[in-house]
């Protein structure tokens, strides 16, 4: 049975969200104050994280902060921000997706289930090294890594999923529809900026000169393509 961390302020929410988690047979525990939220979180044993921001105490984007310094699990935030600076931010910090309240609970579930088959498929791949070697970038598959000229780079859970996935297929056109139905696994009810948010950081980290990529080249009005 997975286990999810509820950190809400909210008991309604929160309780409506266990409600409908319990009800597709995960275990849930909840808090409702963000410095217990996060050592909580950061005790280990949770599968994912359901995050509000506004909350008491520690808010949610310092939570996410930490919690992805050091774990590997998917990062739910669900929250009544609804500015694109917020959704920036979150998804900057490591968060996996982002919905915003109200929201539909089944939708909810949904998302949160594509999440973890994600994490699943890429974390339990552990039979041999799988290795992507292009030019100065070297990617890890199994142990998931990546190193630019020897130097290991830090990268967020869904970013190395994106350039993974990218790299595995080089010199293909991805639209950024199809890299977030690929990669979030939920078609088109997210937002497909977090596509846009994710590359521009990929590339913050990997190319010399994040304005003129050599790796993640834009293809105008129709996505992106990773060149070798």
């Amino acid at each position: 049975m997975k286990r999810i961390l509820i950190i809400e302020d909210d008991p309604y929410i929160a309780e409506l969200q266990r409600d409908y988690f319990q009800l597709h047979d995960f275990a849930v525990e909840m808090s409702h104050d963000g410095r217990e939220g996060l050592a909580l979180a950061l005790s280990g044993g949770f599968q994912l994280i359901i995050l509000d921001l506004q909350l008491p105490g520690t808010d949610g984007f310092e939570i996410c902060r930490q919690i992805r310094e050091k774990l590997d699990v998917p990062v739910l935030i669900v929250s009544a921000k609804k500015e694109e600076v917020d959704k920036i931010r979150g998804f900057g910090l490591g968060a996996d997706d982002f919905v915003t309240k109200p929201f539909s609970p089944n939708e909810l579930v949904a998302r949160a289930k594509a999440h973890l088959s994600r994490y699943e498929r890429f974390t339990d791949s552990k039979k041999e090294p799988d290795r992507i070697e292009i030019r100065e970038l070297s990617i890890d598959k199994s142990a998931r890594r990546v190193f630019l000229h020897g130097k290991e780079i830090a990268l967020t859970a869904k970013e190395f999923e994106v350039l993974a996935y990218m790299a595995a297929n080089p010199n293909r056109v991805f639209s950024k529809e199809g890299l977030f139905e690929k990669i979030w696994g939920l078609e088109s009810t997210g937002d497909i900026a977090t596509v846009t948010v994710h590359v521009s950081r990929i590339r913050e980290k990997i190319e010399a000169d994040p304005s003129n990529p050599q790796f993640i080249e834009t293809v105008w009005g129709a996505g992106y393509r990773f060149t070798v």
